[in-house]
């Protein structure tokens, strides 16, 4: 990997701020260094939980992102990051290039893909590009701005979901939802009517690893139904499938 030449001076205040999750210390180092030259604060991760660690406290610009890591994938990252931020620009950059895997990032949201070895002066450029198209739509006057409630509510049932305030409605009382209620609830919409395993709902909701058995989902749901339900014993929404976990569905 050659070092880019150009560069500038740029007061750190101004700063675009980039997260790489990337456990090839060689590869990682290169990047960041020419990133540094231009004009970008940078910092490495090389395990998976420590990248949504670093994500959620030093809230970077953009991430540029490994598949396989340590600790936790690289597509439960962009899942989970997913769950809480649809504008963040995310690129990955991996040795993974079968079009299927292509894909499969693009489904869950990626960005931009680039594959292993790759062009140095691209990547710099793709990286440009990404942050100039995300400080343009920030920049964008946005019609319903400022209305409590930008994107409208999720509606199913007698019920309905304001992810800009967390609060839900059901036939008979407003709830204040947590963090935690929120994010699972946004999991089941995108996945509306495809079974979830508990194992996929913790990788992808608490961000466990692969292997870890606890009955926390099943007590969020009972939550959920007790919420959302007319009859929590006999769901509607909210449903069991033997072996293969929970679905969420809807008319």
């Amino acid at each position: 990997m050659r070092t880019a030449t150009r560069g500038r001076a740029v007061d750190k205040k101004d700063k675009k701020r980039i997260l790489l999750i990337e456990d090839d210390l060689h590869i990682a180092e290169g990047i960041a260094l020419n990133l540094d030259l231009e004009g970008y604060e940078v910092k490495i991760t090389g395990n998976g939980i420590e990248g949504m660690d670093t994500w959620k406290q030093w809230c970077p610009h953009l991430i540029v992102l490994d598949l396989m890591l340590p600790g936790m994938d690289g597509m439960q990252i962009l899942k989970s990051i997913r769950l809480e931020d649809e504008r963040l620009p995310i690129l990955i950059l991996s040795a993974k290039g079968d079009p299927s895997d292509k894909i499969d990032g693009f489904v869950d949201g990626v960005d931009d893909y680039m594959t292993k070895p790759f062009n140095l002066e691209e990547l710099l450029l793709r990286i440009k590009r990404l942050l100039t198209r995300d400080q343009w739509q920030q920049e964008q006057k946005n019609p319903f701005k400022g209305s409590e409630n930008e994107a409208g509510p999720y509606c199913f049932g007698d019920n309905e979901i304001d992810f800009t305030t967390g609060i839900a409605r059901n036939r008979t009382e407003s709830i204040q939802l947590t963090e935690q209620e929120l994010k699972l609830l946004k999991l089941f919409i995108t996945n509306r009517g495809k079974p979830l395993s508990r194992s996929k709902l913790l990788e992808i909701g608490w961000g466990y690893t692969k292997g870890t058995s606890t009955r926390t989902v099943d007590n969020y749901i009972v939550r959920l139904r007790r919420y959302f339900e007319e009859d929590p014993k006999k769901p509607q929404y909210f449903i069991s499938r033997r072996s293969l976990g929970y679905v969420f569905t809807h008319d």
